[in-house]
């Protein structure tokens, strides 16, 4: 079980022998993100953006938007809860790239740049990673760049910047006890059982024993102290989530969705850079009325209340959230069989929401237009957003980033990728 620790954490170790990446910029606003990956692509019309007024072939059933605690703004009537809380985030109606496949639209969404061409770019995470993890002098034991809890997929995380900067993918399900977590977490292995192990292991190192003191050994047992660390020390434990108040667990939902909000929550605590809750369930092609009326209500509990946890907790101001989807649904709803009301892939315009970190709260972006199909106002790109969010962690967007060729690539260069600017509106 320590052996995978043993691959996950070698970053840490000959991060010393690596070129430290250009320091963030001083008076950075935000220390985390939280992504939440709508994997698949939510309806915009379901969720923040309603259109009651185009009729039932747009909205289906659900016609009657609710209020919000903030005065003009309505959302989608299966969000409650979300409704609450306003205040504390703000809507961007009229994202745009105009791709409709999962692949090349996660990558567009995940990058900002256009798919298809000879680099293949690193993902927001990764770049967060690469300047705010073990290079920039990030210390802690659990990896900078979490994904909660099943690989995203239908891109390279890491793009050209290599393994190293690909996420953590935890496995497991935090609704259950306990929350398995690859390498670190195992079922039915006590800590007693794990220490046991571990004794073993020293007692059949004969190699060990015969060249203890050779250096070429030192950072290969200090990674075995790590990993035994994580597994058995306090750094694991974020992943516990017993810990938590049974009646916080019921806010958040008792799923998976709500409870790796709680774990995303726990992971901002320690110090965690980027963590992507990879969140499926949304490519919903046939009968997504029946779909929505399961997964809105949940998707509502969780993220609510970890807007409101993390702003109870003074983590809101420092902790970035970005609620979006590779892209929207189509606006009108294919009644006819084999879709029998179903909503298809849309890319011409769709919504995302952002939150903490220097977002300011209770704002609409751009518009789309009456029947929720086109850009309205302000078209808002995937570079923009990405582009904003860099700038409230305070990272360059001149600064280079290793290409393995020694090619001269910027954080954020211009390449032709569509922009509409960044969201200073909101800033």
């Amino acid at each position: 079980m320590a052996g995978g620790l043993v691959l996950l954490h070698p970053r840490a170790l000959v991060s010393s022998l690596l070129g430290a990446p250009p320091p963030t910029k001083v008076g950075a606003k935000a220390k985390s993100v939280i992504q939440i990956w709508m994997w698949g692509g939510p309806a915009h019309l379901d969720t923040f953006d309603p259109k009651p007024e185009a009729g039932s072939d747009y909205c289906g059933a659900f016609d009657k938007p609710i209020p919000t605690n903030v005065d003009g703004i309505r959302i989608g009537q299966l969000l409650p809860l979300l409704a609450k809380q306003a205040d504390k985030y703000s809507i961007i109606r009229s994202m745009t790239h105009g791709i409709n496949g999962h692949e090349t639209a996660s990558y567009m969404v995940q990058t900002g740049r256009k798919p298809g061409g000879r680099i293949v770019y690193p993902s927001v995470g990764a770049v967060v990673s690469y300047f705010k993890g073990y290079r920039a002098g990030y210390k802690g034991l659990i990896p900078p760049y979490i994904v909660l809890t099943q690989p995203q997929g239908r891109f390279s995380e890491a793009g050209f910047l290599g393994t190293r900067y690909k996420p953590f993918a935890t496995g497991g399900d935090p609704a259950r006890n306990p929350f398995a977590v690859e390498g670190v977490v195992a079922q039915g292995i006590s800590d007693g059982r794990q220490r046991t192990r571990r004794e073993l292991l020293r007692q059949l190192n004969t190699f060990g024993h015969a060249m203890k003191g050779d250096p070429r050994l030192k950072a290969l047992e200090k990674t075995e102290e790590q990993a035994y660390d994580l597994i058995l020390g306090d750094a694991g434990k974020v992943f516990d989530l017993s810990q938590e108040k049974d009646e916080l667990r019921d806010r958040y939902g008792r799923n998976t969705f709500g409870q790796s909000c709680l774990a995303a929550r726990r992971l901002v605590e320690c110090g965690v850079p980027y963590i992507t809750i990879n969140y499926k369930g949304w490519d919903t092609h046939k009968q997504h009325f029946p779909q929505m009326r399961r997964k809105l209500p949940e998707m509502d509990r969780g993220m609510a209340t970890l807007l409101q946890d993390l702003s109870d907790r003074g983590l809101l101001d420092s902790t970035i959230v970005c609620w979006t989807g590779e892209f929207g649904r189509t606006p009108k709803v294919q009644w006819e069989a084999p879709w029998n009301g179903g909503r298809g892939h849309h890319g011409r315009v769709f919504s995302s929401v952002v939150a903490g970190g220097g977002f300011k709260g209770g704002r609409v972006v751009g518009a789309s237009d009456a029947k929720g199909e086109a850009v309205k106002d302000r078209g808002v790109y995937p570079r923009d957003l990405i582009a904003s969010m860099y700038e409230l962690l305070g990272i360059d967007m001149n600064a280079r980033l290793s290409h393995p060729l020694g090619l001269d690539v910027r954080v954020m260069d211009a390449d032709g990728v569509e922009a509409g600017g960044r969201l200073k509106e909101i800033m």
